[in-house]
């Protein structure tokens, strides 16, 4: 039997939608959570994590070491964007890391108040990840911030906070391309150009208003001068489903903002990594980062990185074995804990706390406001 040839799909034929016209289930007014509010009880023995957790961050701080939260899409959907704004103001975070959804999340939030789809209601009749304005916008922010050398996270965090951007005309970056094709932004002149072309730009100001930008972490991050950075994958996000996705944009703008990540973890000794919610995306993310870091130090005679800690918070079952002591046999389940197992071989000290993660976090801000 010959073997089938199955043509790419042309995702220029796909027709999209207004975000406005969404069934969205979720929206800022009912997930924004005050940090000043008393944070929720729990049954967890939360005190005593919040104490060594507070001495870290303190130790960390005074070291002037690298502070990082690497978080999934769900504590920006939990309402933490008040609270992080508050812990990036004190110091107690100096680098954010997230996955795609965390950033279109972030984004839907600013722009419209609401996010959120039925993916099984939404993938039967076509209409799942198919919205005009997210697909859009986000190609624009990412494909005009390549040219300020500026990765995914920032360009996105400065696209909401200054409610827009401003583009070159066509005319001059055609003009660039023929004078400098060898330029190391070629390519992202190209692709702005390809862009702007397909949606009859002529360059200049491009307004788009973010009335929510309270409800951003990427906002914050960007007013705050905090790294922020974003780690998708190819498919992975409703971006994709938009004739205008661009898949080298994406990864121009996310092998960026990864050197950048790799940079916080260079600056780790000493330091507190929190990961809050991201079983996959931050155990692979950290680890190759570590690697990178490692081999660099080894190069120039110095030592491995260590001497940070890893708190590691996620609402699934942590298992029964004793992290500290090494890693389970694969006969044991708790071997196949990805979140733990990574972290725990990253050379620092890692400890795994199940728990809400907005419960978790909105707890560790009101230990800080003590200090």
């Amino acid at each position: 039997m010959p073997v089938p040839n199955y043509p790419p799909f042309d995702l220029k034929r796909l027709q999209v939608y207004p975000l406005a016209g969404r069934k969205s289930l979720s929206r800022v007014e009912d997930v924004l959570r005050d940090p000043d509010s008393p944070p929720p009880s729990t049954s967890a023995d939360i005190d005593s994590w919040m104490r060594e957790c507070v001495s870290s961050l303190v130790q960390a701080r005074q070291k002037g070491a690298s502070i990082m939260l690497i978080y999934g899409a769900h504590l920006l959907r939990n309402g933490a964007a008040l609270i992080l704004e508050r812990m990036m103001a004190g110091g107690w975070i100096t680098a954010l890391a997230t996955n795609g959804a965390g950033s279109i999340h972030d984004w839907e939030y600013a722009f419209l108040g609401r996010s959120t789809e039925s993916v099984k209601e939404n993938v039967a009749n076509g209409t799942f990840g198919t919205w005009d304005e997210t697909g859009r916008n986000f190609q624009l922010a990412i494909q005009a911030g390549a040219l300020r050398g500026e990765g995914y996270g920032k360009s996105l965090g400065r696209f909401i906070a200054e409610d827009g951007i401003e583009l070159p005309v066509p005319e001059a970056l055609a003009e660039s391309l023929r004078a400098e094709p060898g330029h190391p932004l070629a390519a992202a002149r190209a692709e702005l150009l390809h862009t702007m072309n397909q949606l009859g730009l002529a360059g200049g100001r491009i307004t788009v208003p973010h009335p929510w930008p309270r409800a951003s972490i990427l906002a914050h991050a960007f007013r705050l001068g905090v790294q922020a950075t974003i780690h998708p994958g190819i498919g992975y996000d409703i971006i994709t489903n938009h004739p205008l996705f661009n898949g080298g944009a994406i990864g121009r703008a996310a092998q960026l903002d990864f050197c950048q990540f790799a940079g916080a973890v260079e600056r780790l000794a000493g330091g507190v990594v929190f990961s809050i919610g991201s079983a996959i995306m931050g155990p692979q993310v950290f680890e190759k980062s570590v690697s990178c870091v490692n081999n660099l130090r080894l190069q120039q005679g110095r030592p491995i990185l260590s001497g940070h800690s890893i708190y590691v918070v996620d609402l699934q079952e942590g298992g029964h074995w004793d992290w500290s002591q090494g890693e389970p046999p694969k006969s044991n389940a708790d071997y196949y804990l990805r979140f733990c197992k990574s972290y725990s071989r990253m050379g620092g000290a890692m400890r795994y706390f199940c728990c809400d993660n907005i419960t978790f976090l909105h707890h560790l801000y009101h230990h800080l406001k003590k200090l």
